[in-house]
């Protein structure tokens, strides 16, 4: 707990704490993908890269995209929080009535856990009478796409990965790495220490570009959401900490 001590004795009150992990989760993000990004920088100069630190990179990619869906569950999770236990820190007026119509809307826990993330945070914005997001708004449906990604891989089971020398416009994917690649393939760079001739997904896919672009497209997708709510972002302090490269 973030410089809290725990009660002395002696003490006439107990101390309660709320911790915020949402803010841990995106400066972890944001910390692995300048991990990556350093990485791939010393192989664009070197031209060399060790056993060592492939694996280094790896797991700074993977760990960027893991914790930027942390970070995404975790904010509602925590907003949804407060607000059921009627907890409202930093919110003015407008701000506590809106908290407190979805503690009183939105009261069923078993509900709430079994909702699908992008869906609680559309809730949220409909309890408080808010816009939603279209399906097909670039951050939302960047975040749909970021948690598939994040599922498969944490769920992950093998298949055959097939090398096409060529594919048609239009032909439906036939693995999950076919469809993550018609999915992302233009949306960042590609990883600069996979070779050209492996798969899309998930060699030449989870690089530094991968892991910047969880993290931009969820803050984008956050700003927006609590800025149409007038609530401040828990992560607002520390902005300038997030910086991705």
């Amino acid at each position: 707990m973030d410089g809290l001590h725990p009660e002395l004795p002696g003490d006439e009150c107990d101390i309660r704490i709320r911790d915020c992990f949402s803010v841990k989760y995106i400066q972890s993000a944001a910390l692995f993908c300048r991990f990556g990004w350093a990485i791939e920088s010393g192989y664009a100069s070197t031209g060399t890269l060790s056993a060592e630190e492939r694996l280094r990179h790896e797991a700074f990619v993977l760990n960027a995209l893991f914790s930027t869906v942390a970070f995404l569950e975790s904010s509602i999770n925590e907003l949804w929080s407060d607000a059921a236990d009627d907890v409202f820190f930093f919110a003015d007026k407008k701000g506590e009535a809106l908290l407190r119509a979805v503690g009183e809307k939105w009261s069923n826990e078993n509900y709430f856990d079994r909702t699908p993330l992008p869906a609680k945070y559309q809730k949220v914005l409909e309890i408080g009478n808010m816009h939603l997001f279209p399906d097909d708004d670039p951050d939302f449906s960047g975040i749909k796409d970021l948690i598939m990604i994040r599922n498969y891989l944490m769920h992950y089971r093998r298949e055959w990965v097939i090398i096409h020398s060529g594919r048609q416009a239009g032909v439906p994917a036939e693995t999950h790495a076919e469809k993550f690649e018609q999915l992302l393939k233009h949306r960042f760079a590609e990883n600069p220490l996979a070779a050209k001739n492996l798969p899309f997904f998930p060699d030449r896919c989870l690089g530094h570009g991968c892991a910047e672009w969880a993290v931009t497209t969820s803050l984008s997708f956050t700003d927006r959401f609590f800025r149409e709510l007038s609530l401040p972002a828990s992560y607002e302090g520390i902005r300038d900490e997030l910086v991705t490269r």
